[in-house]
């Protein structure tokens, strides 16, 4: 049995053959937001060979896993999500998705893994755990509304025992696989949906003047918006603003009587979420108005920003330092603009959200695309980043 001071990545090297079953198995049969079923049966299946005890839940697929319940120290809780993507997969692994239409595309499957592979190990401690663990495999992440963090808290996966400190990572190809990367501060964006319906006057193509024309309107506030980004907010204050669907029309001669926008507003900071909500609907309305057109705005808040508390985030990236060996320890210049339900879990206790890397020698293929594939490197890594940060968050400070 490893002791407590044994390296945790060569104790993940020797459990990488485990590692990539329980990643190949939850690969082969992915599941969308609040379908997880056979996911979940796959995680209570791994527990139950590990012996560790879990809870399930009546109409909602989330696990809770608890490793060292009767232990005294401070109380860790490690987060992985569970859901896949509507993708149809493109990487030709041999363990491929055997479900049309499904894909892993982000990495899920390796965060399980990872998080069982963590189970595994401090399982293993018995009494030398110094405080108990909470493993949180979560559903509906990509969900990006309500999403499944908040369910999962409403259920108390926070209380009895109640949890100190929470720590969760996601792959991410633009860190080299082997490597874990830590961001103080704000670390990923809040995300939130935008639909705008456009609507004028249908007519003959040839009769534009009769408009108002809802498809050029439409197209006046796809390019006004960007004018929030560049003069409205503080131009070293991140915001994203895409639009990424737009529909109207039935051929080329005839003008629709609506288009309708659909797209997303990424930013960092709760002050500039307000503003460019404000900003957007007035500027909407205006160009709408200045044609002759009327619209209607839906505005949806999904995910807050992931804010990584600085004193907890520092003191896990130097417990991985010393844990992992600086090699495997990037600290993160900029944040990213996808945005993360994890975020809820920070607004309740500190901790800190990591980035594991699964970028290859070349152009590693991104999340959501049909050819990501993190390599084994992601589950090793991830296993120990996991143990490494219990075992910080749980030792003396320093």
């Amino acid at each position: 049995m490893p002791s407590r001071r044994e390296p945790p990545l060569g104790v993940a090297r020797r459990l990488l053959p485990r590692l990539r079953a329980w990643r190949e198995a939850i690969h082969r049969e992915p599941e969308l937001s609040h379908h997880e079923r056979a996911t979940r049966e796959k995680i209570t299946g791994a527990l139950d060979e590990l012996q560790v005890p879990y809870r399930t839940y009546s109409g909602f697929y989330g696990v809770l896993g608890i490793v060292g319940e009767d232990r005294p120290g401070p109380v860790v809780a490690l987060r992985a999500d569970m859901d896949a993507l509507p993708v149809t997969e493109a990487t030709g692994l041999p363990f491929r998705s055997q479900v049309e239409g499904t894909m892993h595309a982000c990495g899920h499957d390796v965060h399980m893994a990872a998080l069982l592979g963590a189970g595994a190990m401090l399982s293993q401690r018995g009494e030398s755990l110094a405080g108990p663990v909470k493993l949180i495999f979560q559903p509906a992440e990509e969900d990006g509304q309500e999403g499944g963090a908040l369910p999962f808290l409403r259920r108390g996966c926070f209380r009895n025992p109640s949890v100190d400190f929470v720590v969760g990572q996601h792959v991410d190809p633009a860190v080299p696989a082997g490597a874990v990367g830590l961001k103080p501060g704000a670390c990923l964006a809040a995300a939130d949906t935008l639909t705008i319906v456009v609507r004028g006057r249908g007519g003959h193509a040839s009769s534009p003047q009769q408009g108002p024309d809802a498809v050029l309107i439409a197209s006046e506030i796809v390019v006004g918006l960007q004018a929030l980004v560049s003069r409205v907010r503080n131009p070293v204050d991140p915001v994203v603003v895409s639009i990424g669907s737009i529909h109207g029309g039935t051929r080329h001669n005839i003008l629709p009587d609506e288009v309708v926008l659909e797209g997303t507003v990424r930013t960092l900071r709760p002050a500039t979420r307000d503003l460019m909500e404000t900003a957007l609907k007035r500027r909407v309305r205006s160009i709408a108005a200045s044609l002759g057109a009327r619209v209607s705005i839906s505005y949806e808040r999904g995910y807050p920003s992931t804010w990584n508390p600085p004193v907890e985030t520092l003191r896990i990236e130097r417990g991985l330092i010393a844990a992992l060996g600086a090699m495997h320890v990037r600290e993160l210049e900029f944040p990213v603009m996808g945005a993360e339900d994890f975020s809820r879990y920070l607004e309740r206790v500190p901790g800190t959200f990591m980035r594991l890397g699964a970028g290859g020698g070349g152009a590693a293929a991104s999340l959501h695309s049909a050819t990501f594939a993190p390599p084994d490197e992601s589950l090793v890594v991830g296993a120990a980043a996991l143990v490494a940060a219990v075992d910080t968050l749980q030792g003396p400070k320093g």
